[in-house]
């Protein structure tokens, strides 16, 4: 049997731009990419916690250290700066793999530093 599992997590990171002209994806700074275990042009789930709206995009590369999570494309029409997000990504695995995964959740303060890992 194959199981979706979380593989890793953003969250409450804080929206810092939005691109409608830019042809979709999300932009995240790599640094928290790489701690959240999301490759880039992986597929991941951005869950708004302001306006409760669910979209499903890619991960683009942001320039490490900058500390940006901007929302690209259509999908820029339902985020606005400032409003705070889940980025989720997932993976399948077998069962048993399953069973002893751990995903890499990045927690974050209100001015979008990292303050703890899950």
């Amino acid at each position: 049997m194959i199981r979706e599992i979380l593989i890793g997590k953003l969250h409450r990171v804080m929206v810092t731009d939005v691109k409608p002209e830019y042809p979709g994806s999300l932009t995240v700074d790599i640094d928290w990419l790489e701690r959240a275990g999301i490759l880039p042009y992986e597929k991941v789930q951005v869950l708004n916690c302001n306006n409760g709206y669910r979209l499903e995009t890619y991960a683009i590369v942001g320039e490490r250290g900058k500390g940006e999570l901007i929302v690209n494309g259509a999908a820029a029409r339902h985020a606005l700066p400032g409003d705070l997000v889940i980025v989720c990504a997932f993976g399948q695995f077998a069962l048993e793999e399953a069973k002893l995964h751990k995903p890499k959740v990045v927690l974050f303060d209100e001015r979008n530093r990292v303050v703890g890992m899950h």
